[in-house]
Parts: structure tokens; C-alpha cells; sequence
């Protein structure tokens, strides 16, 4: 095993990956901006390094200044968490180029996946179902609508790169098709420095289910089953859950072997997820590949029994997977609330100085936490502060766990979506399962 590997990250990613490493007796280099300095993860790994200042481009997407540290930290690894340069192909690239491992798939593989447009043509070759939609760039306003007339709207109107639901938009007729394209192909370049641009027919109803897979160097894929991820709020995710209460066993093992086909069709190494729309007759289509630790993997494991950092790790070093798809089970079910530092009512951020932070304990709750009772909260990053993750034998009882376990949560000095969570737990139509995508827009209306 690795002596020492360098945690590209921040926030509750960055300790939860400590943790494992401290059960493995692998070292951890955490590194950090001037904003995080009083940062939990900084002081709880072996060694610190500054990068830079409070802003991402100073710090956390500070490539040179990152492999600077890496090398004179002498680590023989880089494990990148979620986001940030997680699925930067440029900086696996530099780091396969100085010996370094990564931890997580190929650059080439990450480059496969990080095109919308190419991702489609792959799957479609290997046989994964995908929705109906351009595999080709649309150049013109003019081409995007005589696309969206054949097809039928309305449609969805999706940048070619990036992710975190940015350069996205349902759009129901020509007019304001327009207005869409054009406005998400400057948002897309200015994000993403790629403003390409192409169409997908809108499947209505849908929820948002995906698959966990594990590859390792030696020709070995399996998958962990499904999440359901369908509670969003701007394409982003807000409550997560396993096993997805809309599947049947049947669909979730089509799905599992399709995720299968999908990682293996791009040689995939380490772990990565497959995420699929399924409509309500239970047709599932390809959305996109996560090259990289999903937020939501904490619900994974609890229900699977599996480390999947710990995976992560003994696939980088060489090690052959340790378990089969044979191995690989559900037990109980696990539910997963991101707790936002943001106005339960306008979803804007909320940072300031926490007075107060005091998450819930008990038999089947997992506190992912990124802060601690005196953290001054910035506007530097993304607010979330921890995942309250529940478990219980039932999807009923793991329910009624979240409900009691949000309230128990004590949060003092900033405003953080709790009061939200806990009108989702307590929804009627979420309690039945229906958790379609559009649950937040119809709810919110409701209210």
C-alpha cells in the first residue's frame, strides 16, 4: 500500500478521506487555502501545506503549486475527492507525467467522459441505452430549433463539457429556444472555457437513478447497486438514497450490467458511477459518467458494507479487486441530506461565523462533517457543510430516522437549509417513493 498520498481537496471530502487512510496506515498531505486554514481536515492529516489564497484559482485549482507540494511532500499518490480538479483531465495528465499515481481513472478515460457528446457515442456503441438527442455539436440558433421541431419539445438544451447542472435548461418552444442556446453557450464558455453546445429530448417524469461501479487494473468490473438521486434543486443534488424505492430487482440488475458495459467500453479504472433517467415504465437512458467519488457515496457504503476510499486506494496501487459481484449485496437502506449554510426559503448562500455546530449521534448516523463550532463559513467555496447520512432496515424506518436526526441538528449563527430538509422528509410523496426530478419545483409550489 501507498506510505503517503496528497488529498487535492478540502472540506468534509478531504477528512472523510483521511479517515481512511488513518485505518490503512497511508499518510495524508492535506493542502489548503488561506480561508481554510482553521479547517478541520488541515489539522487532522499528517502533514499541511499552504497553496495560496482564499480564491479556488489561487488555491485549489493551482495545478503547478499543487504538484509543487505533491513533490516536496515526496507523496507517492494524489487522491483528488469531488469536484474541483476532480475530473480535470489536465491535471491527472501533469500528474501521470511526473510518476505521480492518480487516484481515480486515466486521463484518456476522464477526456472520454468529460464530452457530453462523446460520452454518447460510447455508450450508444456499447449497447447502453441513451436518450434521444444530437451526438453532434449544434453550431446555430437555427439548427438547435429545426432539431427541437423533429424531435418535439420540449427539449433540453445541455452544454458539451463541464457539470454542477451549468450550461442546462428545459426550454418548451422556438421562441425561447433562442434565448437558451445562446445564453448557455456563454455561461458553458465562460465556466467551462467551451461553449459547445447539443440537444436532448426531455424525458418527462423522470428520476434520476445511478449506478456505483468498481474497476480494477486486471480486467475486473463490478457494481454496487443503485442510488436514487432525483430530490434537486438546479440540477444539483440534495437528497440521495439507496436502494432507489422506484426500481424493480430486475431493473436495478439491467442497469448494473449496462453500467458494466458502459465503464468497460472505456478500459475505466477506479471508481466511477453511471447515471441513468428513468422514466416511469422503468426505460432507463444514459445521462452521464462520473469519473471520480460521488458526493452521495456514503449511502453506498452503508448499505453495501464496502470502503469505497478504501477501494480507491488498493485499485491505484495494482491490487486486484477484493471482491466479486457475487460478494456484493443490499442490506437496510441508507439516506443521505447535504446541509446547506444557505436561506431555507431562497436557497441563497448564508456564510458568517458559526457559533454553533452540533450534528446528531446515534445507532445509524453518519456525520460527513467539513467544520467545527467556531468555522467561519466563506463565500469562497460550495456551502455545503457535512452529510447527515441515516441507516435503518427500512426505507420507512430510515425516513423517520432523517426526520428525528434533522431536528436533533444544532446549527447556530448562520442560516443552512434544515428547515427545508425536514419539509421534504416530512412530504407526503416523497415518504411514497415518488421522487421524481421535478419533486422540488412541484413541492415548492405546494408550500
Amino acid at each position: 500500500m501507498f506510505n503517503k498520498i496528497l488529498i487535492a481537496n478540502r472540506g468534509e471530502i478531504a477528512l472523510r478521506i483521511i479517515k481512511t487512510c488513518q485505518k490503512l496506515g497511508v499518510k495524508s498531505v492535506a493542502v489548503y487555502s488561506e480561508a481554510d486554514a482553521d479547517a478541520p481536515f488541515v489539522s487532522e492529516a499528517d502533514e499541511a501545506y499552504l497553496l495560496g489564497g482564499p480564491k479556488v484559482n489561487e488555491s485549489y485549482l493551482n495545478i503547478d503549486r499543487i504538484v509543487e507540494v505533491a513533490q516536496e511532500a515526496n507523496v507517492e499518490a494524489i487522491h483528488p475527492g469531488y469536484g474541483l480538479l476532480s475530473e480535470n483531465t489536465d491535471f491527472a495528465k501533469r500528474i501521470e507525467d511526473v510518476g505521480i499515481t492518480f487516484i481515480g481513472p486515466s486521463s484518456e478515460a476522464i477526456n472520454q467522459m468529460g464530452s457530453k457528446l462523446t460520452a454518447r457515442r460510447t455508450m450508444e456503441q456499447a449497447g447502453v441505452p441513451i436518450i434521444p438527442g444530437t451526438n453532434d455539436p449544434i453550431a446555430t440558433v437555427e439548427e438547435a430549433q429545426s432539431f427541437a421541431e423533429n424531435i418535439g419539445y420540449p427539449v433540453m438544451v445541455k452544454a458539451a463539457h463541464g457539470g454542477g447542472g451549468i450550461g442546462m435548461q428545459i426550454v418548451y418552444d422556438e421562441a425561447e429556444l433562442a434565448k437558451a442556446f445562446e445564453s448557455n453557450a456563454r455561461r458553458a464558455e465562460q465556466f467551462f472555457g467551451n461553449g459547445t453546445m447539443f440537444i436532448e429530448k426531455v424525458i418527462e417524469d423522470a428520476h434520476h437513478v445511478e449506478i456505483q461501479v468498481l474497476a480494477d487494473k486486471h480486467g475486473h468490473t463490478i457494481h454496487l447497486n443503485d442510488r436514487e438521486c432525483s430530490i434537486q434543486r438546479r440540477h444539483q443534488k440534495v437528497i440521495e438514497e439507496a436502494p432507489s424505492p422506484l426500481i424493480s430487482q430486475s431493473t436495478r440488475d439491467e442497469m448494473g450490467q449496462a453500467a458494466i458495459r458502459a465503464a468497460e467500453a472505456i478500459h475505466y479504472v477506479n471508481a466511477g458511477t453511471i447515471e441513468f433517467l428513468v422514466d416511469e415504465d422503468e426505460n432507463f437512458y444514459f445521462l452521464e459518467m462520473n469519473t471520480r467519488l460521488q458526493v452521495e457515496h456514503p449511502i453506498t457504503e452503508l448499505v453495501t458494507g464496502v470502503d469505497l476510499v478504501e477501494q480507491q486506494l488498493n485499485i491505484a496501487y495494482g491490487h486486484e479487486l477484493s471482491i466479486k459481484q457475487s460478494d456484493v449485496s443490499l442490506k437496510g437502506h441508507a439516506i443521505e441530506a447535504r446541509i446547506y449554510a444557505e436561506d431555507p426559503k431562497t436557497f441563497f448562500p448564508s456564510p458568517g461565523q458559526l457559533t454553533a455546530f452540533e450534528p446528531p449521534e446515534g445507532e445509524g448516523i453518519r456525520n460527513d462533517v467539513g467544520v467545527h463550532s467556531s468555522y467561519q463559513v466563506t463565500p469562497y467555496y460550495d456551502p455545503m457543510l457535512a452529510k447527515l447520512v441515516v441507516y435503518d432496515e427500512t426505507r420507512d424506518e430510515a425516513i423517520a430516522k432523517l426526520d428525528q436526526a434533522l431536528t436533533q441538528y444544532k446549527v447556530e449563527g448562520i442560516k443552512t437549509n434544515i428547515p427545508f430538509l425536514m419539509d421534504v422528509a416530512r412530504a407526503k410523496a416523497f415518504q411514497q417513493g415518488d421522487t421524481r426530478t421535478s419533486f422540488i419545483n412541484e413541492f415548492m409550489v405546494k408550500q
